[in-house]
This record gives structure tokens, C-alpha cells and sequence, in this order.
């Protein structure tokens, strides 16, 4: 199937993923430049240059990670489907929690993650998305 006869849930998965892995991949260079200019700062059980490398890695590899598979996505490619769901499945891990947040923000941000985690994930398994990469 050509990537111009994609079915909408499909689109609509790929750019749910492309978005959520530039969000994941901007906040893993924001957190690297904040080190760069004010080193590491915050509680000393949590603020150790193993623990912000850590986290840094984490952030960009998941949100290349999902960048790949939302392209994938995008041009109709089965391999894309897999990565994507467990994307949309760490999401609602992480998400779910901080829709109990007691910050507004934090909560905010939770109900935006689960949102879009169920979002992609039911665009992901619609009939027309598993024909368009059966088809492949």
C-alpha cells in the first residue's frame, strides 16, 4: 500500500508517536543544557551526574525511539506498530499516576499523556490500521 492511501487511524497513530517522541526528545536536551549552565542541582538522593545522565539517555532514546516508529508509521511499515504500542503503553504507565498529581501542571500533563496513549492506541488497533500493515 502506497503511504498516500494510509488510513486515517494510522496518520492519526504516526502523529500522535512523532509528537510525543519530539516532546520526549526536546525535554532530554532541555534537561542536558539546564546541566550545562547550572550543573545538577536538587535533592542529593536524586541530583547524581549517574542519575541525570541516566535520565538524559532515557529521554532521548525513548523519543527517538518513537520518532522511528511514528516515520514507520507514516509510510505504512508493519515494524513500526510494535515499538509504537509499547511506547503508548510506557505513556500510560507514566501517565496514570500523575493524573492523581496533587500540582496542577504535573496532572495536566498526565491527562494529556493518557489521552493521547489511549488515542493512539485505539487508532493503532483499527481494523483499517491492521489491513493497511497486513498489506504492506
Amino acid at each position: 500500500m502506497a503511504s498516500t492511501e494510509a488510513p486515517r487511524g494510522l496518520r492519526a497513530a504516526a502523529i500522535i508517536a512523532l509528537i510525543e517522541g519530539a516532546a520526549l526528545v526536546a525535554y532530554g536536551l532541555y534537561v542536558l543544557v539546564q546541566v550545562a549552565r547550572l550543573g545538577i542541582t536538587g535533592p542529593a538522593p536524586v541530583s547524581s551526574v549517574q542519575s541525570v545522565t541516566l535520565e538524559i539517555i532515557i529521554f532521548l532514546f525513548l523519543g527517538a525511539g518513537l520518532l522511528v516508529a511514528g516515520w514507520g508509521l507514516w509510510r505504512v511499515r508493519r515494524w513500526g506498530r510494535a515499538p509504537a504500542v509499547l511506547g503508548q503503553l510506557l505513556g500510560l504507565i507514566v501517565g496514570v499516576p500523575l493524573v492523581g498529581a496533587v500540582g496542577s501542571v504535573e496532572r495536566i500533563a498526565g491527562i494529556a499523556v493518557v489521552i493521547m496513549s489511549i488515542g493512539a492506541l485505539v487508532c493503532l488497533f483499527l481494523p483499517s490500521t491492521t489491513r493497511a500493515l497486513v498489506e504492506e
